[in-house]
């Protein structure tokens, strides 16, 4: 039995210190914040407990579902028929199947085909070693062709990057787009899950794992320092106590690492500083009337300022409309200071747009999420900029989300990324664990 410190519990952190607990180790997880769950946490939004970044489970998620098996909790996900909209030249569009694509005026046919011709070759492609020193412009004009990259393309990667747009890997897009094209039930039907009672339902499912296996939860803990001697840990310096460790498995965002491990070799410091992240800022409506019956609307449109919104009630059901508009952004873009009001205003005038039938009195109620570093900026040839999850300080295991590359951010790569290090601990291989570990 070891004494295992784990840094942050969101879900990678979560997931690291139930694995830890159940293999027999002493755990405690150290939470800067008030409360657990990282940014699948809930909040109280008028009476409804909600998750403050949306989340959603899709058909390929397995260690997802393994976890929810283990917990007890696997009667709680439920599965929709859910569907996608594209905003174009005014109007909401279906989309999503070939027949929408067929279907979506004032676009040549040319360029469905060779839209088409695109996305089958994202579901059949297996290997993703080859795009990762492409980026994700000049690979979907490619095969887009230029107006298709300008329709489909750009406005996604614009309004998500902005200035990084054109540095962005071929391989995290193509992550993204065969997560999601896995969740179809059919050529025609989309379907993805969620958990009943929320994201919260597994965060509270694995703390009450964590603590009846023995392990402390500590709230509003943060790591001051990780502390190593001769190469080796010892501990952490904490913001409510010293603690003794034989290893520590940090799943902080790069931003706080360098900082928070000063025993860190130079090149290591540098290796970690040189990952970007961009912030988010996510305006939570909660509305009268729906937008749309989509799940979610890519939006491609040069007066709207956001790549999409995400209309959160029609996967789980919860009464009134509620729908996530997140504004993703480096965080010297001037926005990333825009106050409540101005980012709720600006949303619900981006929805009117969608839907001219809102009016007003439409809007019940909003909440604005803030995130410093939320999306890993994943640039071509990123694979090789990541460090080893194995730290020269003998004990010392450092990841985020950003090693979930090509995968992007999702509790199912939070799952995963994080029981891995925890085995690793308990295997004593922690050669096993290279920079990026995709899923088979």
């Amino acid at each position: 039995m070891s004494r295992i410190a784990v840094i942050g519990a969101g879900p990678m952190g979560l997931a690291a210190a139930y694995q830890a607990a159940k293999d027999g180790h002493q755990v405690d997880v150290f939470e800067a914040g008030p409360v657990a769950g990282g940014t699948a946490a809930h909040f109280d939004f008028g009476g409804l407990s909600l998750e403050r970044f949306y989340h959603f489970v899709c058909r390929g998620d397995r260690p997802t579902f393994e976890l929810l098996a283990e917990l007890g909790i696997a009667d709680k996900l439920r599965w929709v028929p859910t569907s996608m909209g594209f905003y174009l030249n005014g109007k909401v569009h279906s989309w999503g199947d070939p027949f929408a694509l067929l279907r979506l005026p004032q676009v040549s046919l040319l360029a469905k085909i060779r839209y088409g011709l695109f996305a089958l070759s994202c579901i059949r492609r297996r290997s993703w070693s080859s795009l990762d020193n492409r980026s994700a412009s000049e690979w979907t004009a490619a095969w887009c062709g230029k107006k298709g990259y300008e329709l489909f393309w750009r406005p996604l990667l614009d309004l998500k990057f902005y200035e990084l747009a054109g540095s962005i890997s071929a391989a995290w897009l193509w992550g993204r787009i065969r997560r999601t094209a896995e969740s179809r039930k059919s050529i025609m039907q989309e379907e993805l899950g969620y958990i009943e009672g929320g994201s919260e339902t597994l965060v509270v499912a694995l703390v009450n794992a964590i603590v009846s296996a023995g392990g402390k939860v500590h709230l509003k803990a943060g790591v001051r320092e990780v502390v190593s001697q001769d190469g080796q840990i010892v501990g952490v310096n904490t913001t409510v106590g010293q603690f003794p460790a034989d290893h520590v498995l940090s799943t902080v965002p790069m931003p706080y690492v360098t900082t928070m491990i000063p025993g860190l070799p130079v090149e290591w410091k540098e290796r970690y500083d040189s990952l970007k992240s961009v912030g988010i800022c996510c305006a939570i409506l909660k509305l009268r009337r729906p937008v749309s019956p989509h799940f979610w609307v890519n939006i491609s449109d040069p007066e709207h300022e956001i790549p999409g919104v995400i209309e959160f009630s029609n996967l789980r059901p919860l009464g009134p409309s509620i729908v996530y508009v997140p504004y993703y952004m480096p965080r010297d873009n001037p926005k990333f200071s825009w106050t409540d009001e101005q980012f709720t205003n600006h949303a619900f005038a981006c929805l009117q747009r969608l839907n001219p039938a809102l009016v007003p009195g439409d809007l019940l109620d909003a909440s604005i999420g803030r995130l410093r570093y939320a999306q890993p900026v994943c640039d071509v040839g990123f694979a090789a900029k990541l460090p080893s999850i194995q730290t020269p300080i003998a004990g010392l295991q450092v990841a985020d989300t950003s090693f979930y590359y090509p995968e992007d951010r999702s509790i199912a790569e939070s799952a995963h990324l994080g029981r891995r290090m925890a085995k690793a601990v308990t295997e004593n291989s922690p050669a096993r664990l290279g920079a990026a570990i995709p899923r088979d």
